[in-house]
């Protein structure tokens, strides 16, 4: 009776082990825009990242606004993902969690698109420290009938280009321009080469990154310009070039 006993209680144990869920890899907070001209790529990259995190092992948190940040949710988790949501209109308390999360690298940091929209906007000033940390970059303009557009790799060494060719072509985006080019205060990882666009533009600025990470700050981070459309997450080049930048961010 003894042995049968020690038996089940050994059973017992093995499948209290087997049934306890596996802790997530880490954790992305994502703020989205669920409205406005972005609402389809928003829409259709939580669901392509509801379904990479399902396969990786990772945890998605999603909210809408900056009301609820401040630095307890901030340090919950790994990465903090900014789809396509402007840097303008952030509560107070918000932005100081923000520039203390990304100065002290409590976590990493993936942007998109719209993080760019620096300026003064719907009545909101210049947020400067998002500014600088973009490479002091102020919007200038933008390609409204969009254009397709040839992206070259500058660093092929960076991890979240592996396994991407030196070039390819992004389809229909509206390819901002700045006040000057980020480049003297970023390390730039790939830029679009604006005789490629189809049709072509004016809408230029000679030297063009769209891709770059800003080494003065101890996050982890990468701004990646493309970002307007749904179609971007057909594309594998670019669903390869945002996993390799989540992955990346979010490890420390």
């Amino acid at each position: 009776m003894l042995k049968f006993g020690l038996l089940i209680s050994f059973a017992f144990g093995v499948c209290m082990l087997i049934a306890q869920p596996k802790p997530p890899r880490f954790k992305v907070l994502a703020l989205y825009e669920n409205g406005g001209n972005h609402v389809k790529f928003s829409t259709a990259a939580k669901l392509w990242l509801d379904k990479l995190s399902a396969d990786s092992g990772f945890v998605v948190d999603y909210i809408q606004s900056t009301d609820t940040i401040n630095d307890s949710l901030l340090a919950a988790h790994q990465l903090f993902l900014q789809l396509d949501f402007p840097p303008y209109a952030w509560k107070e308390k918000a932005i100081t969690a923000f520039e203390s999360y990304i100065t002290k690298g409590v976590g990493g940091w993936v942007g998109f698109h719209h993080a760019t929209l620096l300026g003064e906007f719907d009545g909101y000033p210049l947020w400067n420290w998002f500014s600088a940390f973009m490479g002091d970059i102020k919007f200038k303009s933008y390609i409204p009938g969009f254009a397709d557009g040839r992206v070259n790799i500058e660093d092929r060494t960076h991890p979240i280009v592996k396994g991407l060719p030196a070039s390819f072509t992004i389809q229909k985006e509206e390819w901002y321009t700045y006040n000057h080019s980020p480049r003297a205060n970023v390390h730039v990882i790939a830029s679009v080469d604006e005789s490629s666009y189809e049709p072509a533009s004016d809408k230029k600025t000679g030297d063009h990154p769209v891709v770059w990470s800003n080494l003065n700050v101890a996050a982890r981070n990468v701004y990646i310009f493309m970002g307007h459309g749904a179609q971007l997450l057909a594309d594998e080049n670019y669903k390869a070039l945002v996993k390799n930048a989540i992955f990346w961010a979010a490890s420390k």
